[in-house]
């Protein structure tokens, strides 16, 4: 394939590993409208947390730029790639895909013969609207299936590659990072737009069902005082069912799983179900399981380590510790946090501690949604529901 001029907006997590993994053979320009992150990619040093992504800019040449003028950047493109954010908004039930919209907008007034790709996740039934109001053909949305912090590792190792327009535009996005890609015989899905939107969607959808039911099953041995990791191990042992995601948590969070059920179920109004609001629901339960469970031990001061659900995240977003640390304070219950990746000196109310062992000395309980070794001379104040010590 001949080498492209690409613009990717969105220096996120989604936005940023696909330049980084395009400009290994492409020239890139990234685009965002946060000075401090463009400063950052110029300098090569990595605004998200990415193993991967710090390794590629302190070893690989890149034909990458990041930029704020947004006009320059589009003006001789033949690729715009969309990654900017679209949050769940509950008043109208639905995403909210106005960033989106300008951008696509933006590129195609800018420069009407470049292919636009929409990577940012979307209601379903999105990018079929979109074309029709904005009278766009060369218009395709392709989900990605990325982990918080290994999100470059995850393009250069897909688990497949879908793209919503089964032409040539389609077979030429998914040309371009299948080339990039490290793996080999990466399977490729082209189907209709409105179906690789479904894709994003169910596959979330399926990874939140999955954490809420082995967190549904630790709730069960907690409530019997039975041994959640023996039940969960003899479970995950059967071939059909295998040991991914099924290490307990507060409940899912981050950036897409809580948003996207939410749409998914936004999705079903006119269609029976019960499972996908089963979903949504079981996991505000865990927060009230986990809670009134710290609750019973009538701790006078709580410690929160870490707002972020995993290791290797500086995500804070929908993080289901910020539920679990609601429903202590409305217990009246004295909250403190460690949050190296946070600067101020309170987070909802709460005390924000930045000294570890000042943190530990406070706290008569250790909330961790994952353990960590910094915690291991205070392993009897820790409270956590982490099993088998992986993410």
């Amino acid at each position: 394939m001949s080498a492209e001029r690409i613009v990717v907006v969105g220096i996120g997590y989604v936005g940023l590993s696909l330049a980084v993994l395009l400009a290994q053979r492409h020239h890139v320009v990234a685009l965002d409208v946060d000075p401090e992150r463009v400063a950052a990619v110029n300098r090569r040093e990595s605004p998200i947390v990415d193993s991967e992504i710090s390794r590629f800019f302190a070893s690989k040449e890149l034909q990458l730029e990041a930029t704020l003028d947004a006009a320059k950047a589009y003006r001789d493109a033949t690729l715009v790639i969309i990654a900017t954010p679209t949050n769940y908004d509950s008043e109208t039930d639905s995403f909210d895909t106005s960033s989106v919209e300008s951008t696509i907008a933006n590129a195609h007034a800018s420069n009407p013969d470049a292919l636009i790709v929409v990577k940012s996740t979307v209601p379903i039934g999105f990018t079929d609207r979109i074309r029709l109001e904005l009278g766009i053909t060369a218009l395709v949305f392709s989900p990605e299936f990325l982990r918080e912090g290994h999100a470059l590792h995850d393009n250069l190792f897909p688990s497949r590659i879908v793209v919503g327009d089964s032409g040539a535009n389609g077979q030429r996005f998914a040309t371009l990072l299948a080339e990039c890609a490290e793996a080999d015989n990466t399977p490729i899905v082209l189907t209709d737009s409105t179906e690789a939107e479904a894709i994003k969607l169910f596959s979330n959808t399926y990874l939140a069902l999955r954490v809420a039911y082995f967190n549904e099953i630790d709730s069960f041995a907690m409530g019997f005082n039975l041994n959640t990791r023996a039940i969960i191990e003899g479970v995950s042992l059967d071939p059909r069912i295998g040991s991914g995601y099924n290490n307990p948590s507060f409940g899912y969070g981050g950036y897409c799983l809580p948003k996207d059920t939410k749409q998914m179920l936004a999705s079903y109004r006119d269609v029976p179900q019960t499972t996908i609001r089963a979903v949504v629901e079981a996991n505000e339960q865990r927060k009230d399981v986990i809670a009134a469970d710290i609750v019973s031990r009538k701790p006078s001061v709580v410690g929160v380590y870490r707002l972020a659900m995993k290791s290797g995240s500086d995500n804070f977003r929908e993080s289901s510790v910020l539920g679990v640390i609601e429903r202590l304070r409305s217990q009246k219950i004295e909250v403190i946090v460690y949050e190296p990746n946070f600067t101020g000196d309170s987070f909802a109310g709460s005390d924000v501690v930045t000294d570890l062992g000042d943190f530990i000395d406070r706290s008569d309980i250790i909330v961790a949604n994952r353990m960590s070794s910094e915690l291991s001379s205070a392993s009897d104040k820790v409270y956590t529901r982490d099993i088998f010590g992986v993410n």
